[in-house]
């Protein structure tokens, strides 16, 4: 008989919204999490200090001059790498806790990514610039990469990286061509390997791509899903598709609410399946071969702000927190931002008819 499904919260969460979570490349129960409230939290989610209703530890805080937008580790579970709306992108010892400025831009930095295959480090800023970094070089000057749009989703393959924008741009580059530019200290920046625009009407919310290096996936503010492959074959286009999600009906009058789809999290072994966290308060996994949704888990208090993989894909970090969706008036997360940790079963994320 298999073990029963466990979930928990961790103790000790923000004290605001949390704008991002991302588990160590080498350490299945290592969790950092950035927050508006100006710090990112480094948490061990198996080992327990406190009473017997007390999940996890707090390793330690990492204090910024402003909110934090996203948080990422870098090569190893030792360090990590921050975007701040103080426009910097900032390097954190874990164990020391020393910070160091990694790079300026002239606006909030959006997203940051690691890319453990080329080495790089890449930056999204409301400037309308990627910055790559290579972190193990430090003598060479970021690559500056101009962008049509302002980015608001980054993501990276193991050979591509995603960059979704205003006005549904897609651009898409290829991570050697960027490991050689940076390497040249080119002055031309390079091209997008490939531009697109996205196949959800509205703003583009959050992008995932696939441990495959197939594809990626892209959700927005309107209740909706895109999946999508790299390979420009008329074939490979055809099989592209979206689809509603995230939504509640009402009866009185009969409509469809419709909230926006804040997170997205590709499985790291069973890579075909995604999970997507929504305003509606509920997370989803999906099979994105065979266009089906999987499972739905249980309702949360608050709106799903975002959704990470562990590396050995035992566990999946949910963070709940009020959102926009009745308004900015009076907003408020503190006290209400909570960190839940669901450990899978062994078949939970597999895709029907794998492993029969």
């Amino acid at each position: 008989m298999a073990p029963p499904v466990t979930q928990f919260e961790l103790a000790q969460p923000p004290n605001d919204a949390i704008s991002a979570l991302a588990f160590a490349p080498d350490a299945p129960s290592r969790l950092l999490v950035s927050s508006w409230d100006k710090h990112v939290y480094l948490y061990d989610t198996l080992q327990s200090t406190g009473g017997d209703d007390s999940h996890g530890t707090l390793l330690r805080a990492f204090e910024h001059r402003a909110p934090v937008m996203d948080v990422c580790f870098g090569a190893d579970g030792r360090e990590a790498f921050t975007a701040g709306m103080d426009w910097q992108v900032r390097r954190i010892d874990l164990e020391t806790g020393e910070q160091t400025t990694v790079s300026k831009h002239d606006a909030p930095v959006r997203r940051v990514v690691y890319c453990r295959e080329h080495s790089l480090l890449i930056s999204a800023s409301w400037d309308s610039t990627l910055h790559v970094h290579s972190p193990t070089n430090p003598s060479l000057a970021p690559l500056t990469i101009p962008l049509p749009g302002k980015p608001h989703a980054l993501a990276a393959s193991p050979s591509k990286v995603i960059v979704a924008m205003t006005s549904r741009l897609v651009h898409i580059y290829d991570l050697s061509a960027l490991s050689g530019a940076l390497a040249s200290q080119s002055a031309e920046p390079p091209q997008p390997w490939q531009q697109r625009e996205s196949s959800l009407k509205f703003l583009t919310r959050a992008v995932a791509a696939m441990p495959s290096d197939a594809g990626y996936a892209t959700s927005s503010i309107e209740g909706r899903v895109a999946v999508e492959w790299f390979d420009a074959s008329a074939e490979s286009q055809a099989r592209k598709y979206a689809f509603k999600c995230h939504r509640t009906a009402q009866a009185e009058p009969a409509m469809d609410v419709v909230y926006p789809v804040n997170a997205l999290a590709f499985h790291p072994v069973h890579g075909s399946t995604f999970a997507s966290g929504g305003g509606d308060a509920t997370v989803a996994l999906w099979d994105a071969n065979a266009k089906r949704r999987m499972k739905v888990y249980q309702k949360f208090a608050d709106s799903v702000a975002a959704l990470a993989f562990s590396a050995d894909g035992r566990y999946l970090a949910v963070a709940v927190c009020p959102g926009f969706e009745t308004g900015m008036e009076d907003y408020s997360a503190e006290g209400r931002a909570r960190i839940f940790i669901r450990e899978l079963g062994e078949t939970e994320a597999q895709p029907k008819g794998k492993g029969k």
